[in-house]
This record gives C-alpha cells, structure tokens and sequence, in this order.
C-alpha cells in the first residue's frame, strides 16, 4: 500500500509533469532539427555541389549525400544568395515585420523571447526563419543551423504552453527546453545543448528551474536524431590528450588570441549591421538591403570558396593539420566579413557555427605556430582548434559551460578538459565588455522575466530602522478588562496594542478588529481580558529587512507590528506599519526605474 502511494505521489508530483511536458518538447524539437538538417545537408549537395559546381569538405559525420560535383559555375552562387536575399526580405517584410532588426539572430531572438516577450515565439516567425535559412545555408551564405533550430524549437515549447494556456513562467522554461531540444540534436551534444540553452540568457547567471526539462528535452531529441544519422560525433578526428604542463602557457596565449579576435568578429558585426545595412534598410528599404548583402556573399564566396555556408568541414580539416598557417589566417578573417555581411544584413542564420569556425581557426593559428617554434612541448596541434571553438564561443556568448561540455562530447572525452576550462575562463574574463548577443541580460534581477524576483531583492534591501514610527507605544496588561481597553483604544490612534505579561514580556497582540464581536456585549466589560482575546506576539528587530517584515505581516495578519530593542525584547521602541512597507516598496521600484530610464 505504501509503495502504490509512493509511486502515485511520484506520478502526481510538478517533476513528472515537467517530465511528460520535456519529453513533448523533444520529440517535436528533435523531428524539427531532422527535417532542416536534411534540407540543408541535400540542399548544399543539390545546388553548390551538382549546380554550382563547387565541391564541399564535410565533416566524416555529415557525409549523408554522395552525387558528382557538376561543371564549375561559380557565376552561379552570387545569384542564388542574391535571389534569396531578395526573397527573405519580402518575406520578412510581408509576414514577420517586427522581426525587423530584432537581435543578432535565431538565439537573440530566443532570449529576446525569454526576457521581454513572456516567452511567446509566433509559429509563422520561427517557420519562415527556418526555411529562409535553409535556404541561405544552402545557397552559401555565411552562416550557421545552430541559431534557426533553437529559434525554431523554443517556438514549439511556447506553442505547447500556450496551448495548454500554462503560465508565463512556464512558457518561458517550456521556451529554453525546446531551444534545448534543436541545440542538442542538431549538434550532437545532448548535454552540452541544454547547458548551453539556460546560461546562454544571461551574461553571469543561468535559468535553474529549466535546467530539467531542457537535460530531458535535449536528450529526447538526440536520442530520436541519432535513430535517423547514427551517433557518430560529427568530426572524425584522434583522440587529444592534455599531458604536458608545460603547454599551459601556449592555451593562456590562445585564451588571448581567441579574446582579440572575438573583439574583432563582434565589432565587425556591429558595423556591418549598424553602419551600413540599418541606415541602407531605412533608405532604401528592407528587401534591397538583403538582396545586396546576399549579393556581396555570393561575390565573396565565388572567390573565397572555404567562406560558403557553415564550413564544419574546412574546421575538420584544420583538426587534422591539414591547413597551412596563412590558409587558416585568412579564411579567419574572410568568415567574419562574410558572416557580417550575411547575418549583418538580415538574411537567416545563426551565429554559433561561424563563432565556432572562427574560433577552431584561431586555435589553429595558435597551434600551428607553436607546434613548429616548439614541438617537443606542443605535440598535438589539432586539439587547439577544438580548445579555440570552446573558449572563444565562451567569451564572445558568455557561456562557459555548455560549449565547454559540447567539446568534450565532440571529442568523445575529456582528455582536454584542463586547458577547455583555462581556456575559455580566461576568455570570458577578457571578453567582459563585449556580448555576442544583444539581447543578453547581466543577471536574473535585470530580466523582466524574474520581476518577482526583483521585488524580493528590493525589499530584501531595504532595513526596518528606517521606516517604523518610533515613539511610545501604548500597551496592555494581560489582566486588562475589555472595558478598560475600550477606554484606552478610544483615546489612542493606534490600532493594534502588544499585551505584556507579569513579567513584562510580549505575550500577544489585540487589535481593534478582535474586539468587535464582543464590543458591545457590556456584560462581558469586566469579565473578559487581554489575555484572552489577544492574538499571538509578534515583533521585529531594526536590523530586519523589509521582506522579513512583509512575511511577519502575512503570517500574523497584523497591521502594526512592535519594533523592540535587540538586546531587550521587553523594550518598544515603535510600530511598524504595514503600509510603510508597501511605499516603502513603491518608492524603492520607482527609483529602480528612473535609474534604469537614465541609464
């Protein structure tokens, strides 16, 4: 009997739910992050490899699609990436407007969602983001399936809240379990997604509560993408081992390389996007702003073909030491233009797999360089590379778990954990000024998404010495006749009167409100007492804040409270009034708020 209640219990509790509502998400999330996978990986094949006739290194676990390259046009890729350009922006512009300028991209629009929108993501944004970027992927465009499917699956855990008319704060767990979802699978790190989904909102924080349905959503939709393309990581590479101390000071000198060109890949982005597309959009207009940055990345990627699309495949070969030092250099700097241009502009895509490429690349600088100064010390070169991916995406997305965790599940190990975590420690302390994501938050209490948070915070600030009335408080004797404090409550302005006991201790508190029912009962005037219609004692301290105070306040009911002496309980020092509290309060959050519209 005992174990049928347990197992119920269990099957009632708020975890089951979250359970049943993740595994919902991930299912959903996970055949999402199947269907555009598919479409990018065929899609690549179909129009750069057969059409274009430009032949893609793709890593050894995306290999899906095997077809003769076809005759070389790459006159062709610059009208593809145009023509999509042009048909993004009528899209956008047509359907989804006030995705206009709206974040960087899929991920700032997740946490853009999270924070200021009560985790709502509409249906039609997430697809006609999703098949845009398909579409810029596969005609060459400079960026990454990372960022959609994140946008896309957070917009399937905020339909199902919705449907299911859940709350706000649910929504918004719902929100980064399916973001999750599309992460985990589509990069084939289960738990590296779901880490990387709850820290990736706040610049020094991460989402607790989400933390669950995001490891379960994650995993759900892993499992089922797996079932599809096996579980094969997606770069076939050796395995790395971190054996030598002595190699320490090189990952310190990639931490730095890795923190300028973050600074470089971030400031370029800004100024592509805000110094020549935004004015462009406003002047010419959203469609033609599109169309020319799709123009400019098609011109860039006929000339420099290892700038097309992700370039997962360039960044295995680079792993491998299959890249000279000056090839990894400059197409370094060539993916944070064209990455610019494209994302800049407002085509679809994300920025997780180029950070990640720019990233391996300036690990490969690093290695290389350091590999042939001294290759007694550095014997593996291409582990820098995965270190750079890590530690850069770190810094520039203030993120040190999750990618962290994701290159431990690409390697299948954990043979680099101690230079991962030097690496992107020291890159996130460097990178403090600067965010990947303009919608990114400090903290929880800088989130409209955790207000009631905030309230505690303020009031948690806030001390009781500053706001009682101090003066003398009229008191009442246990033995105190109700006619007696009849005639005292007549002549006093107060409305709540602590009842000491013989041995002059607090013993309770009456409030007019307890007389009421007996008030007029003048037969009970010399028959009842203090004692016995008085309520329980309740006191505060000056050193208490004023959410301790409000607590006292909901738990006794009182609307005055004695404020006594630390070191003499016996001795009252004033009232404090539940009012005083609230503008308390109100005073305290307007404040907040000016300091806030200053800033």
């Amino acid at each position: 009997m005992r174990l049928r209640e347990y197992l119920n219990a269990i099957i009632r509790s708020a975890s089951m739910r979250w359970m049943g509502l993740a595994v919902i998400v991930g299912l959903v999330s996970g055949l999402c992050a199947v269907g555009f996978f598919t479409a990018v990986e065929y899609g690549q094949h179909l129009l750069l490899h057969g059409l274009a006739g430009q032949p893609m290194p793709a890593p050894a676990g995306e290999s899906l699609f095997h077809m003769p390259a076809g005759p070389p046009r790459p006159w062709l890729i610059p009208l593809l990436t145009t023509a999509v350009g042009l048909g993004t922006g009528w899209l956008v512009a047509r359907f989804i407007p006030e995705t206009i300028g709206g974040g960087t991209d899929g991920t700032d629009a997740m946490i853009d969602s999270f924070h200021n929108k009560e985790g709502r993501i509409r249906p039609l944004a997430a697809l006609i983001k999703g098949t845009t970027a398909i579409l810029t992927i596969v005609t060459g465009g400079s960026a990454g399936r990372e960022g959609p499917i994140s946008q896309v699956g957070a917009a399937v855990g905020s339909w199902l809240a919705t449907s299911l008319r859940l709350s706000a704060k649910e929504r918004r767990i719902l929100l980064l379990a399916g973001a999750a979802g599309g992460l985990g699978a589509i990069f084939r790190a289960p738990l590296g997604g779901a880490l990387t989904a709850v820290e990736v909102i706040y610049r020094e924080d991460f989402e607790a509560e989400a933390v669950l349905p995001s490891v379960v959503s994650s995993v759900v939709a892993y499992s089922l993408f797996t079932f599809f393309f096996g579980t094969d990581p997606i770069f076939g590479i050796p395995e790395f081992r971190f054996h030598n101390v002595a190699e320490l000071p090189f990952y310190v000198a990639l931490a730095f390389f890795c923190s300028f060109t973050g600074w470089v890949y971030i400031r370029t982005f800004e100024f592509v996007k805000f110094r020549i597309f935004t004015p462009l959009a406003s002047r010419a207009g959203v469609i033609l702003a599109m169309g020319l940055g799709g123009a400019a990345m098609g011109l860039l990627g006929m000339i420099f073909p290892e700038l097309l699309a992700g370039g997962y495949g360039w960044l295995e070969l680079a792993i491998k030491g299959e890249l000279a030092v000056g090839v990894m250099a400059g197409i370094l700097l060539g993916k944070i233009v064209a990455t610019s241009v494209t994302i800049g502009s407002g085509m679809s895509g994300g920025m997780f797999a180029p950070a990640l490429f720019v990233g391996g690349m300036s690990g490969g600088v690093v290695g290389a360089l350091a590999n042939r100064f001294f290759p007694d010390i550095v014997t593996q070169p291409g582990g820098y590379v995965l270190v750079g991916m890590a530690a850069f995406f770190a810094g520039v997305a203030n993120a040190p778990i999750g990618p962290l965790i994701m290159v431990c599940e690409l390697t299948q190990g954990y043979g680099l954990l101690a230079p991962l975590m030097l690496a992107s420690a020291l890159c996130i302390l460097l990178g403090k000024s600067t965010s990947l994501y303009e919608h990114q938050v400090e903290n929880k209490f800088e989130s409209p998404a955790h207000l009631g948070d905030m309230t505690i915070n303020v009031l948690e600030s806030l001390r009781v010495e500053d706001y009682f009335v101090p003066g003398r408080v009229s008191t009442l004797e246990e033995g105190t006749t109700l006619k007696a404090i009849t005639d005292i409550m007549a002549n006093s302005n107060e409305l709540y009167f602590p009842v000491r006991g013989a041995d002059d201790t607090l013993t309770g508190i009456l409030g007019v409100k307890d007389i009421r029912k007996v008030i007029f009962e003048t037969a009970l005037f010399d028959l009842v007492v203090a004692s016995e219609i008085a309520g329980p004692p309740a006191t505060l301290l000056p050193s208490d804040n004023l959410y301790a105070a409000l607590l006292r306040f909901v738990d006794t009911g009182y609307g005055q409270i004695p404020v006594v002496r630390p070191n003499d309980p016996t001795c009252i020092l004033g009232l404090l009034n539940r009012e005083d509290v609230f503008q308390a309060y109100r005073a305290a959050v307007a404040a907040l708020h000016g300091e806030e519209a200053a800033a």
